[in-house]
């Protein structure tokens, strides 16, 4: 197989705009690499929809990217990655190129952190049925009580942008009250939405609960991966960044430049086949 072209970008996509906080870890931690960034909002919110709809679009998705040229796939989302890693893989080895999912870093972070081994998991229906972070915690070699907690309404409720009011803090203490009760020390934020609430978490939960998001842990993963295949970018300089969406574009940006906290520039329209 021969090496990729260290000069190609790295392709990431999510549900929405909720995966853009890991663009902007990615962003930080490797400024000199090229991203594309896909935002699937014509079919947001993924942690409802069927799963085999969902696998047929993962597969869609990861042809487009790669087709568009890319050194290296990331799914910057919970629930796509719950539901359709091995999808995305499948798709992606074809061409040589590696996939990096968003929940076994963030399991990897949480066991190495906790100090109870009582470890909570926020996130969206299909991830918490999928079983994917308690099959990828129970991976990590050591015991741990860990607590899953479904919040269907919270990534709709931040895509939207709509202002944090005291409605918000309600739905949130209602979802933080069975992680109060297990008493977990650490909390996979199991959704690239929910860094924007993490400020409410942490305070409904208290400042000795150690938040695990997906933004640092695939950030390290991808530099990790780059440089094991050698097709990391030399440092210094600084990359381009762009974006596609299935949905309205100036929707996309305006509410993506919240996530990001950089501009996004122009977005692209396009059109997926499949799902």
């Amino acid at each position: 197989m021969s090496k990729l072209d260290s000069s190609l970008p790295v392709a990431m996509f999510d549900s929405g705009v909720g995966g853009l906080t890991v663009l902007h870890e990615c962003l930080v931690s490797l400024p000199q690499e090229d991203f594309l960034y896909l935002g699937d909002t014509a079919m947001f919110p993924y942690g409802s929809r069927d799963p085999e709809r969902l696998r047929e679009r993962i597969a869609a998705i990861a042809e487009l990217l790669l087709d568009r040229g890319a050194k290296l796939l990331v799914i910057a989302c919970n629930t796509a990655t719950s539901i359709g890693a091995d999808v995305a893989r499948s798709v992606a080895a074809e061409r040589g190129v590696e996939v990096v999912p968003v929940v076994e870093p963030q399991a990897e972070i949480a066991a190495a952190i906790t100090d109870s081994g009582r470890v909570g998991v926020l996130a969206t229906p299909n991830t918490v049925e999928s079983g994917a972070y308690r099959r990828a915690l129970e991976g990590q070699g050591r015991a741990l009580a860990v607590t899953e907690v479904e919040a269907p309404e919270l990534a709709p409720f931040i895509q939207q942008g709509s202002p944090f009011d005291e409605s918000v803090m309600i739905m949130a203490r209602g979802y933080c009250e069975p992680l109060k009760r297990a008493e977990v020390d650490t909390l996979i934020l199991g959704c690239t939405h929910y860094p924007l609430v993490a400020p409410m978490l942490q305070r409904i939960l208290g400042r000795d609960v150690r938040l695990v998001s997906g933004g640092h842990a695939v950030a390290a993963a991808v530099q990790r991966t780059l440089e094991r295949a050698g097709i990391a970018r030399e440092p210094g300089g600084e990359g381009s960044y762009g974006f596609l969406s299935t949905g309205d574009p100036e929707s996309f940006r305006d509410v993506g430049t919240r996530f990001l906290q950089m501009p996004l520039g122009e977005v692209e329209r396009i059109e997926i086949d499949g799902g």
